[in-house]
């Protein structure tokens, strides 16, 4: 198991249960591989674009797992961009 950071940002125009459900989707490919998640909703942020929701997470899943997170991502409605970092080559806990 190794650690991954995730941001992702998604349209200010989701309303709240949509954007949940977006969030189960992804969080749900995580669950599925065997992982553990935290999720951190930063909010709407205004910036020098239009604004946008942040949300972060931090999770520890196999290495594979990002292959198929990231393939969901795309192909879904709502997601504008979305980054993935390798925190960690062998993790124990979700920080």
């Amino acid at each position: 198991m190794r650690k991954f950071e995730t941001l992702l940002l998604l349209s200010p125009e989701l309303a709240a249960d949509a954007r949940e459900a977006l969030l189960g989707t992804f969080t749900g490919v995580i669950e599925r591989a065997g992982g553990r998640f935290t999720a951190d909703h930063w909010g709407m942020r205004d910036l020098a674009y239009p604004v946008r929701y942040f949300v972060r997470l931090e999770y520890v899943a196999p290495g594979d797992t990002v292959a198929e997170l990231e393939r969901i991502i795309r192909i879904s409605d709502g997601a504008f961009k979305f980054l993935t970092v390798k925190l960690a080559d062998a993790a124990e806990e979700v920080a």
